[in-house]
């Protein structure tokens, strides 16, 4: 596939706007209103720190196992920008992107945009023209002042708060369910996955008289080792398998997806067939993903101590391996130790790479990083530092046996550079 001129298109968006990230709806807002933007389905909008993207893609799979047409915004991308659009479960085109872009650029006028605020509006506007029957939404950042929260959402799902982008939504879980409570709406359906929800969040539902569901009190979940059942405020669902996807909290997370279907299942019923054949097929890259193969490879973009602690657990419920190995790259505006603290005890060798751009970090700071924590804790590995992260994979591989595993992971792009070594692709094209 030539990109070429979507790629032209997307260079010139990132050069649109004086900061990469300016929170705000108030620019955003204007174009949308000059578009005309209006959703035309029911449409759910996801946010929370972790657990977004498999709720949002435990939604798109169920409701289209229900037979409904679907439109399914996530970001960011892996490989290609066309994963962030999904109709129907298929990547928007290149065509199809170009022709929102067109349209956007020539309603923002003097208005200037972020190359995030510019391309939510182009695929919201494919989304409603589409005649699609339900819209899966994903918030970028936070909520309250993300360009997604231009919808007012049918119904509303925080999956977890926890630190993470501090710098835009505060120091603290109260700060940050503050803005990410800011997805719900008045009288609609507000549904909290997060076990121990912040005051801020519950507070700020209450206020406006959203309807909550929390988890725990209005829905909840039990599993054994062969099935799990969710239990809602009318609906009961038993016998259900597994999600497809590997983890510790996709049940959690699959349970806030029901909990919203059930909200909506006078507009989107959805029969037990259809749940089942839904988490049965669902499928989204670099979520604990393990490829086949020996040595094991998992790739997982955990970028955060809270989806760091996730992984841990998730690593653990693997089995014996000899030796793990650790290719890692973080960007400069994470908790880059918060991280490694939470792995340091199960990693034996980190092959750390750098990641260019002024948000990257050197393979030389993660490694001085890594000896301080090592240092903190009395952990024991060895650090080996590399140009790139491919490069960093390529010494991982030539160092660990068969029987070992190797783990990717840190951000998007990390796992991103992974896939283009080995030429994973992130799902059916």
């Amino acid at each position: 596939m030539n990109h070429s001129e979507l790629a032209d298109w997307l260079a010139r968006l990132e050069r649109l706007h004086p900061k990469g990230i300016d929170l705000g709806l108030d620019r955003v807002r204007a174009v949308a209103e000059r578009l005309g933007l209006a959703m035309n389905a029911p449409t759910v909008v996801v946010g929370g720190t972790n657990g977004k993207g498999s709720t949002c893609a435990m939604l798109d799979s169920v409701l289209r196992a229900a037979g409904y047409r679907t439109g399914l915004y996530t970001s960011p991308h892996l490989l290609d920008f066309n994963e962030r659009a999904r109709i129907n479960g298929v990547d928007a085109t290149d065509d199809e992107l170009i022709t929102q872009f067109e349209a956007v650029e020539d309603a923002r006028g003097a208005t200037s945009l972020t190359y995030f605020e510019f391309t939510t509006l182009a695929i919201l506007r494919l989304m409603a023209a589409a005649r699609l029957d339900a819209v899966v939404l994903e918030i970028g950042l936070g909520g309250r002042l993300d360009a997604v929260n231009l919808i007012d959402a049918d119904a509303a799902i925080v999956t977890s708060v926890d630190l993470d982008h501090m710098d835009y939504l505060g120091a603290t879980r109260e700060d940050i369910g503050f803005e990410k409570a800011h997805i719900f709406r008045a009288g609609r359906p507000a549904i909290c996955s997060d076990p121990q929800p912040p005051r801020s969040l519950l507070a700020y539902a209450d206020r406006i008289g959203a309807d909550l569901w929390r988890f725990g009190r209005d829905f909840n979940y039990q599993g054994d080792r062969q099935q799990w059942a969710y239990a809602g405020r009318s609906v009961r669902r038993t016998g259900l398998p597994y999600p497809a996807l590997r983890g510790a909290n996709q049940l959690l997370n699959a349970s806030g997806a029901l909990a919203a279907l059930e909200a909506l299942a006078e507009r989107l019923p959805v029969s037990q067939q259809a749940v089942r054949q839904g988490l049965l097929t669902v499928d989204i890259a670099a979520r604990f993903q393990v490829l086949p193969g020996r040595p094991t490879t998992i790739l997982d973009v955990a970028h955060n101590p809270h989806a760091a602690a996730v992984l841990a657990q998730n690593l653990d419920s693997m089995g014996f391996f000899p030796t793990t190995h650790a290719v890692f790259a973080m960007l400069n505006d994470k908790d880059i130790a918060g991280v490694i603290a939470k792995l340091g005890a199960r990693i034996d060798h980190w092959y750390v790479g750098s990641i260019g751009g002024p948000r990257g970090t050197s393979a030389d700071a993660l490694a001085a990083v890594l000896r301080d924590v090592a240092a903190a804790h009395g952990y024991t590995y060895s650090i080996s530092v590399h140009e790139s992260v491919g490069a960093a994979y390529a010494a991982a591989r030539e160092c660990a046996a068969p029987d070992d595993r190797i783990l990717a992971f840190g951000s998007f792009l990390t796992v991103a550079d992974v896939m283009r070594v080995l030429r994973v692709r992130p799902s059916p094209r």
